[in-house]
């Protein structure tokens, strides 16, 4: 399960990220609990969180260009740098009283413009760092260490927003990034397996979307991920909105939905480490379940029930992201990774623009019950239509039967003589 920590340079990668994401997830629970009570709005808080993933969906594919031009470690000190600086800035401003709606508005954007590259850059540099042969078991610890930081910042970001005020989850997550930093100046340059740079030249973004249409294994991957993330996916604005709205239970509460759906997205990508393997079908499987399960969340009138079900949305959640980025990493040419991987994460990632403001709208308007279940049954119709096209695509039919006393469904080769041209 933890066998790329074996690897040097990959342990200090993992363990400054340990400490920066913790700080990322203090920030992101107090950015949006600032919005919210500044202005009272789950719609603002949806416009806060497009504005964070808004560049990705602007710059993401040239971000990947870059990418696969430029050295991986340099670019990321000088990303984890610049939104180092945000976090401070912000924190600045919110200690001496005079934050505003709109500063949280430009530093989230700010943070959103140093991900463009940032992303791609780390999604490659992983296997600069691993190799092919542990690609999956450390894009599975990844996932992993995002999500137990996951676990422990909202917790500790709700204490420190009860306990002393937003400001000092802004400073804390400023200063986490100096942990990242020194684990890229500490890698040992010659334990790296560095791709070859593209060079500089003309059509390299046509490139890259040619290279991504041509395989289905990549289209119908990032299609998926598309829908997910960006109707499935905006967590900030349903769980900020239940907490406040449905069950009135402060940002304590909220800090406890996050953490669950955390636990369970950390047992999801322990999970995927320890399989080792990426498939089609547990991708398709995985989006089905997570959006029928948000559909039940949404219908749930307990606060405690609701709670409880965000730990199998977020291990459902977590196996789609992980099972679809290693799918699309492994079958990608090296050369082609950036550009591939930027337009993976600019659909994920910069489909929340489109989703966020449109579910902040319709949770106002009808509700947060509305809005979840409405993000679920896209998900859920998605992870449908598209095991339906690949199973057509691949020669395969549904089968339904009885295994043992219990109903087994499943795709199963067409009959040979349904795939024999008619006479």
């Amino acid at each position: 399960m933890f066998s790329s920590l074996r690897i040097r340079n990959y342990r200090l990668f993992f363990l400054g990220q340990v400490v920066s994401n913790t700080g990322t997830w203090m920030q992101r629970i107090a950015q949006d609990w600032l919005v919210l009570s500044l202005t009272g709005s789950s719609a603002a808080v949806g416009i806060t969180t497009a504005l964070q993933f808004l560049p990705m969906l602007l710059f993401g594919l040239y971000g990947g260009v870059l990418v696969d031009r430029l050295p991986k470690r340099p670019a990321l000190l000088v990303t984890q740098s610049s939104m180092a600086l945000s976090g401070i800035a912000l924190a600045a401003l919110t200690l001496s009283g005079h934050v505003q709606v709109w500063h949280v508005y430009v530093a989230a954007f700010a943070v959103g413009l140093a991900t463009v590259v940032d992303n791609p850059a780390r999604q490659s540099f992983v296997s600069e760092m691993v190799g092919p042969d542990q690609l999956h078991n450390a894009v599975s610890l990844n996932s992993a260490n995002f999500q137990s930081a996951r676990l422990v910042g909202p917790a500790v970001a709700g204490l420190m927003i009860t306990g002393v005020g937003t400001g000092w989850a802004f400073l804390a997550n400023g200063l986490s990034f100096a942990a990242p930093i020194a684990g890229l100046l500490l890698m040992r340059a010659r334990d790296l397996r560095p791709v070859t740079r593209t060079p500089r030249g003309k059509g390299q973004l046509r490139e890259g979307l040619r290279y991504v249409a041509g395989r289905p294994e990549l289209i119908w991957s990032v299609v998926l991920v598309g829908f997910i993330g960006t109707f499935g996916f905006n967590f900030p604005v349903w769980l900020s909105a239940y907490a406040d709205d449905v069950f009135h239970v402060g940002a304590g509460g909220y800090s406890l939905l996050n953490t669950l759906m955390a636990a369970g997205s950390l047992i999801g990508a322990l999970l995927a480490a320890r399989r080792g393997t990426a498939r089609m079908r547990l991708l398709i499987g995985a989006a089905l379940v997570f959006g029928a399960l948000e559909i039940v969340a949404a219908l749930t009138p307990a606060y405690w029930l609701f709670a409880l079900l965000m730990v199998p949305i977020g291990i459902a959640g977590l196996t789609v992201n992980v099972t679809a980025n290693t799918t699309v990493q492994l079958a990608t040419d090296p050369a082609m990774r950036g550009r591939v991987m930027s337009l993976f994460m600019m659909v994920f990632m910069g489909g929340t623009p489109l989703g966020a403001p449109l579910i902040g709208w319709v949770t106002d308007t009808y509700g947060p019950q509305v809005g979840f279940a409405l993000g679920g049954i896209v998900s859920a119709a998605a992870a449908a239509v598209i095991g339906l096209v690949l199973a057509r695509v691949g020669g395969l039919r549904l089968s339904v039967a009885w295994h043992r006393g219990h109903p087994q469904v499943r795709f199963v080769p067409r009959e040979r003589e349904e795939l024999a041209p008619a006479a």
